[in-house]
């Protein structure tokens, strides 16, 4: 899809989904301290599951520090 234009959500949703990741980012921690994770996932599927959760984070962050950077830019 890179022809489409780019979508513009507003800073409120951005946020949102980040507090979403994160959330989600620490339920794969707690579950890796507790040892849950066995039950759920093999220890290869666990991992990529962990480093697909910390990529979307660490997207998510990029996201809204670049929203955040905005209006400093239009003035």
């Amino acid at each position: 899809m890179a022809g489409e234009p780019p979508v513009h959500t507003s800073v409120d949703t951005v946020r949102k989904w980040h507090s979403l990741a994160e959330r989600r980012r620490r339920h794969f921690v707690e579950l890796y301290r507790s040892d849950r994770w066995r039950r759920y996932y093999t220890e290869e599927q666990f991992l990529v599951q962990m480093r697909e959760v910390i990529q979307n984070v660490e997207a998510w962050e990029k996201v809204l520090s670049h929203r955040d950077d905005e209006p400093a830019r239009l003035q």
